[in-house]
């Protein structure tokens, strides 16, 4: 009993930490087999959320939850997670004008092989993990290089303008900050700024 006890808590820690979400090699890591966790799916204590993927029935829902699913989901052949919340939805998230994106944006790395979730827009580059921050578990670029992105894309001025304000004014951005990642950056995003 002891052992089951010792699994369920040490599950729980994980999945407390991804918004009830889990995979199977993290349930495995825990305790449980495959077996075991047939069982827990077939009696409904686990919901499969995906290939791998599982959420914990009673654990409550929250905001955010989403981009948890879709960090689990990018998950490479090592269990690394290779997405990050960007460009739009991470506008969204921090609050930054008044975008509100259709589907998800995720900037995966170049070499990232995996087909789009529907719900899900794939961008492609290699981020320097200065430019991404933890939140909520799930990955997000920082609010900087979120700018920068949405710089880069078709975000329309006005909403631009508004995102550079907000996150200025909120102090989520420095002045200096700003300013010099604008110089460095490729003359089509320096324009727009």
């Amino acid at each position: 009993m002891s052992d089951q006890l010792t699994a369920r808590t040490r599950l729980f820690e994980i999945a407390e930490e991804q918004a009830g979400y889990f995979t199977a090699a993290q349930a495995l890591e825990a305790g449980y087999s495959y077996e075991s966790q047939a069982y827990h799916h077939k009696t409904g204590n686990w919901l499969r959320e995906g290939w791998g993927i599982y959420r914990l029935t009673l654990y409550p829902v929250t905001q955010g939850d989403e981009y948890v699913h879709l960090m689990l989901w990018s998950r490479n052949r090592a269990g690394q997670i290779q997405a990050v919340v960007s460009h739009d939805t991470a506008l969204q998230i921090y609050e930054l004008s008044t975008v509100l994106p259709g589907k998800i944006h995720l900037t995966v790395p170049k070499s990232f092989r995996k087909k789009a979730p529907e719900e899900a827009v794939l961008h492609y580059a290699d981020l320097p993990e200065d430019a991404i921050r933890k939140q909520d578990g799930y990955r997000i670029t920082t609010p900087l290089k979120t700018l920068l992105d949405v710089a880069a894309s078709p975000l329309s001025p006005e909403h631009l303008l508004a995102a550079t304000t907000d996150a200025l004014r909120s102090g989520l951005v420095r002045h200096e900050d700003l300013e010099a990642a604008v110089a460095a950056a490729p003359p089509a995003v320096r324009g727009r700024f």
